[in-house]
Order: structure tokens, then sequence, then C-alpha cells
């Protein structure tokens, strides 16, 4: 069985990807077992400043997934460098693919050129879909126009790959992916969270000190895979999928619609060694479906 996938000019063993916010910088992961075994992950979210983030509570329960309003809190872009990545190298021997958030075009400008600069990053994933801040983030990435200047801006300042993260906060995702692809964009990913709340019915108030968080779990894997679907008819990029994915049953549908790798987010929050689990449990679903190389099935349901 191959489970080999190509992102932008480089093979993953893989295609499962812990996604941005759920795995850190991947050192704590790495206690519990070999990242190694991944295709490769995205780290936390990164400004230029750090950041303390949205105040609490800002994580909430749901049925069929989590609140979250956390607001990227992070140590900063230069700590980031300076302490984080030399550690991550130490028990992680793949490329990284570095998250890359901002509150203006110039701050994504300054993050990226910095990570661009580092051996081990080996794609920038551009967040425009963040919907737990305020000023930045998901307010880039609810226009054509707005993306398509961010995509671009970062593209002509950087040698790596630039992904570009979406949000499901929109009408058509599809004319927003396919502006970031015209403005440049090496790939996309999608979804980000959904915006939801919760109210307390005891003290009759929101839950979230946000008033409102990202939805995550298996709660948006629909929604999540028929945006998915709806990108790929619309642009001839690499997509990686995420939202809700919970197996590696999710990850061959994900890829059937046309996912190039699968992104994995609140599942680790759930289960630390979800994707360690998918990892091993791939190729048994490969042969339980009669699918001898994944690159074989990404778009295969849309194919008649």
């Amino acid at each position: 069985m191959n489970t080999s996938v190509n992102l932008c000019g480089i093979t993953l063993s893989n295609p499962i990807i812990p996604a941005s916010g759920t795995f850190g910088y991947g050192r704590e992961f790495a206690e519990l077992y070999d990242i190694n075994c991944l295709g490769t992950f995205s780290c936390k979210g990164t400004t230029a400043q750090p950041r303390l983030g949205n105040p609490t509570p800002r994580i909430a329960e749901g049925s069929c997934g989590m609140l979250n309003a956390v607001g990227l809190q992070n140590p900063g872009i230069d700590a980031v460098i300076a302490e984080e990545l030399p550690a991550l190298e130490r028990v992680f021997h793949k490329p990284i693919i570095a998250n890359v958030c901002g509150f203006s075009v110039a701050e994504y400008v300054t993050v990226a050129k910095k990570f661009d600069a580092c051996p081990s990053v080996g794609w920038l994933e551009v967040n425009i879909s963040c919907p737990n801040v305020h000023g930045g983030g998901m307010g880039f990435g609810t226009s054509c126009e707005s993306a398509a200047e961010v995509t671009a801006a970062v593209k002509a300042a950087v040698q790596k790959p630039v992904i570009v993260k979406l949000t499901p906060n929109v009408t058509d995702i599809a004319s927003i992916a396919k502006a970031c692809e015209d403005a440049g964009a090496d790939a996309l990913s999608l979804i980000n969270t959904v915006m939801a709340m919760r109210i307390d019915l005891n003290t009759k108030q929101p839950v979230l000190k946000n008033i409102t968080g990202g939805l995550s779990g298996p709660a948006v894997f629909p929604l999540a895979l028929r945006m998915v679907w709806q990108v790929y008819e619309a642009v001839r990029i690499p997509i990686i999928g995420l939202g809700g994915v919970s197996s590696a049953r999710d990850v061959i549908e994900m890829m059937l619609a046309g996912a190039t790798a699968v992104g994995v987010g609140a599942a680790n929050l759930k289960n630390p060694f979800i994707c360690k689990q998918m990892v091993e449990t791939l190729p048994d679903i490969m042969l339980q479906y009669e699918i001898e190389n994944l690159k074989d099935i990404i778009g295969r349901a849309h194919r008649n």
C-alpha cells in the first residue's frame, strides 16, 4: 500500500497532518510518541508580537464538538524561531507547515519572511480565517479582494510554497479560493472553524467571554467535506482538507472529495494519539476499500 502524497513538490509519507492550534509546536506530542510517523504538521498560529489571547473562559463543549475562542495566543515569531523551532528540530526530522497570522498585510509579510528563512519550514500556511480575533484573521478571508491582496503580498515576499487557509464563514468559498489561486497561492487549506456560541442556563449569559467562538469536531465534517468538494471543482492547486476529521475513513472521504492531504484538529485534543492511530490504521482501510495508491483517489468522487 502506497500512502505517500505530494504537497507542492514535497513528498509526504502519508497525508495525515495535525492542524494548527491543536498540536502546539510539536514538542508536547513528541513526549507521547514518535511524531515522525506523521506526514507533517501545522504549527500553532504565529503573529509578529507575542499574544496572550482572549480572556477566559474561552473553551466550551458541545454535543458533537467544541468551541474555542483562544484568540491566537502565541509567543511571537522571534521567540518561535529562537526557542520552539530548534527544540522541535531535535525530535522531528521533516519539514513543517508554519501557520502565519496577522492583523495587517504588512504583518503577514513580516511573519512569512521570517519563517521563510527557517530550514525546518517547508510550507507557509497563511491564516486568513481565524474567527476569534478582532481586526485581522477572518477579516481578510471573507472577500475575494482582501484574500487575494494578502496572498499576493506574501507570495511576492517568500520562496517557499504558500498555502492559504480559508474560512467557512462566507457565502461562496469557491470564489475566494479561486481568487487566492489567481493571486499566486500554491495550495489551499480548508476549513477553519465555524462561528458558533453557547449560553449558560444558570447565568443566562454566553459561556465564552468572547461571546462567539469557533466550532470544531465531528459536527462540522459534512460541511467541511462539501466545501472541499466545491473548491476542488473551482481550482487546480492542491487542497488540505480539514474540519471534523476523526478517523482514517474520514481521511479517505476527504481525499475522494478532492483533498491531497488531510488535517486533523479537535480530535487531537480529545485523544492525543489519534493521528498516530490514523497513520497505523490507514493501510488496513485502504486494503478494505481496494485502494493501492492514495494518490489515485484524490478527487475520485468527481469522476462519474
